[in-house]
């Protein structure tokens, strides 16, 4: 370079950046499928309170056997990747979370906008949540998973500022909220007032899915805030 003469870096490309910092489907999906399996004893006790004893082991099979596709999912498109999850509960996971999980991953599949906005997350679910409640015949307020999803929903829908964090503080408290709730449905529903005080298992599945979704969503912005000040 001559003398007398300053190179100076060209500015970053915030379109680069943000794609660099946007994780990918198959990070969300291993984020979501890891904390599954790192849960198994949790979700285990749980369902031994109120139930068979076998969700946690059934959602970490279902949680082992996406990983082992992610390979294939990688090449797919947010919509296939969502409906071979979704198939792939339905064939590994026991009992009814299998039905249940692939039901909602499939009919998300079939619904969900590529690329996805909260607008078309809120559509998606609620199609999701009509779908689930034909299969179950389960309403909200009855202790499942729909506790959960019905509050997500509706502050999708709502959107507004922050709403990664709020969609996931909504998650986790909804979840824990149907300990309060007498159960209607599956075999907790046997137990009677013995049920309350008890978290629905497959809520806290839920709870813990959206929950990791959203951690995965936020670090990347976090990861920029902290670039920036540095």
């Amino acid at each position: 370079m001559p003398p007398g003469i300053v190179w100076v870096p060209p500015p970053p490309d915030p379109n680069l950046r943000e794609t660099q910092l946007k994780p990918s489907t198959t990070d969300l999906i291993r984020s979501a499928t890891q904390t599954l399996i790192d849960h198994v004893d949790e979700l285990t006790a749980l369902d031994q309170a109120i139930g068979d004893g076998d969700h946690g082991l059934n959602m970490r099979r279902g949680a082992l056997a996406i990983q082992g596709k992610l390979g294939e999912i990688a090449g797919q498109s947010l919509n296939g990747a969502l409906r071979t999850m979704g198939m792939t509960c339905m064939s590994t996971i026991g009992g009814s979370s299998g039905p249940v999980f692939g039901t909602l991953l499939v009919t998300l599949g079939k619904e969900l906008p590529d690329p996805p906005d909260a607008a078309g997350l809120a559509r998606s679910l609620d199609a999701a949540i009509q779908a689930l409640t034909r299969l179950g015949k389960a309403q909200v307020g009855q202790k499942t998973l729909l506790d959960v999803l019905d509050p997500v929903q509706k502050l999708l829908a709502a959107g507004g500022d922050d709403l990664v964090e709020r969609v996931r503080a909504c998650a986790l408290a909804a979840a824990d909220a149907t300990a309060a709730l007498d159960a209607i449905k599956g075999r907790a529903s046997f137990l009677g007032d013995r049920a309350l005080g008890h978290v629905d298992p497959g809520s806290r599945s839920m709870a813990l899915i959206i929950g990791a979704i959203c951690e995965s969503l936020a670090a990347p912005a976090s990861a920029a805030k902290s670039s920036l000040s540095a």
